[in-house]
């Protein structure tokens, strides 16, 4: 008899976000798939539970994933889960999801924590339409999404790295300076700030904030207010 494959989301930060349905979940699968092993053992470990990891990132997921399908198949059920939140978004999963599909596995989802919908319901911005573009292009490409995103008109939300945050600051005071936006930092974690302002006010608050961490930047519709 196929097993079944479940979608896990695991917390993005604070531990106490996980659900009691994740729990139960991945006490029951036969083993685990995840970015990595590592990560995902330090979460195992605070929840008491012990359970066959299986690695699969972006640079495996190709050659992996059939593994995996080949697994379930043959009787076992598996939760997929990221190093953070949902899997598939903005991270590995997607492939391993439409395999699954394909060989007419059941697929669960097991929903909770996202960064993007965190963001999001603290933005005081629409929420009834909105466009999620994940992390940009890190060169080619990036200006002209970001002229792009300028004149849409619903709310967007964008990943960002420790790395680029401010590049991404000084894009959009160049491209759109007087657009309100919010900058999530380091969501549910003991760290956590929310920066609110357009972007030219923020570019000059820079200084006054700690550039580290996940960043989420949500940016407020063309024409809003």
């Amino acid at each position: 008899m196929t097993g079944k494959l479940y979608i896990v989301s695991t917390p993005i930060g604070n531990l106490g976000d996980i659900t009691l349905r994740a729990i139960e979940t991945l006490k029951q699968v036969d083993f685990i798939v995840c970015e990595d092993t590592r990560v995902t053992s330090i979460l195992l470990n605070q929840l008491q539970i012990k359970k066959e990891l299986f690695s699969l990132n972006a640079a495996s997921e190709k050659y992996k994933s059939q593994k995996v399908v080949d697994r379930i198949i043959s009787g076992e059920s598996c939760a997929l889960v990221s190093d953070a939140g949902t899997p598939g978004i903005s991270d590995p999963g997607t492939r391993l999801i439409n395999l699954a599909i394909k060989s007419r596995i059941e697929v669960i989802s097991i929903p909770g924590a996202t960064a993007v919908i965190s963001a999001l319901s603290v933005s005081g911005f629409p929420t009834d339409s909105f466009v999620f573009e994940g992390f940009l292009p890190n060169k080619k490409g990036r200006k002209k999404n970001l002229e792009v995103l300028a004149e849409e008109e619903r709310t967007i939300i964008l990943y960002e790295s420790t790395y680029r945050i401010k590049k991404l600051i000084d894009e959009l005071t160049e491209i759109m300076p007087e657009r309100e936006i919010v900058i999530c930092r380091e969501l549910t974690k003991k760290f956590e700030e929310i920066i609110r302002g357009t972007a030219i006010t923020i570019q000059s608050q820079l200084e006054e904030h700690i550039l580290k961490g996940e960043f989420v930047v949500v940016i407020a519709p063309k024409g809003w207010r």
